[in-house]
């Protein structure tokens, strides 16, 4: 997945902010200021999104998974641009949601962004890369049988902003971290069905 445009995660957000005079921003716009070989900082920005309080507007956990999923399903079959249909690019977020979501995700960014390097680089090339994207599309999939259970979905999109973080920046310790994530999180559930059952 190619890196994006901007040159940090924080850039990366600013993505998210809408034009001057806006008072919406739709994803075709996102994706005008991300560049449609963005795949991994579409995702990423996607991920943020929901682990966001954005994640609560009704119906952005099914709109998330869809575009996660057309998006890493262009990757894996080697488009080198990006293609959504008019349904998705036309869909638009209220200028002050994005705006309180921007001010809720700076600063972890930030401290992300001064902790970011080449590290275990082997993890964010092909073909480990290609087992990091299933992942990430593997775990939105279940997002929309998820939606009703509050904020449940925005687990699985931490989990999807770590791995999305590595393959932005190259750093195969936020693979890992992912990984250890979604890990911990199957052993939780394991443990829960089991002491329900």
């Amino acid at each position: 997945m190619t890196a994006p445009g901007p040159d940090s995660l924080r850039a990366l957000l600013e993505a998210l902010r809408p034009d001057e005079g806006d008072e919406h921003i739709s994803l075709r716009q996102i994706i005008g200021h991300v560049g449609d070989r963005s795949f991994s900082g579409l995702v990423l920005l996607i991920g943020l999104i929901l682990v966001s309080p954005l994640s609560a507007i009704p119906g952005a956990p099914t709109m998330g998974m869809l575009i996660i999923v057309t998006t890493t399903s262009q990757y894996l079959l080697g488009r080198d641009h990006l293609w959504l249909p008019a349904m998705l690019l036309d869909r638009s977020l209220d200028r002050d949601r994005v705006e309180r979501a921007i001010d809720f995700l700076h600063k972890p960014l930030g401290w992300v962004d001064r902790r970011t390097r080449r590290r275990l680089p082997f993890l964010t090339h092909r073909p480990l890369k290609w087992l990091v994207v299933l992942t990430i599309m593997a775990t939105a999939l279940p997002w929309p049988l998820l939606e009703p259970l509050p904020m449940v979905t925005s687990i699985g999109a931490t989990a999807i902003s770590l791995l999305s973080i590595g393959l932005v920046t190259r750093d195969g310790l936020f693979v890992v971290l992912g990984y250890a994530f979604l890990g911990a999180l199957g052993v939780t559930l394991f443990q829960v069905w089991g002491a329900i059952w």
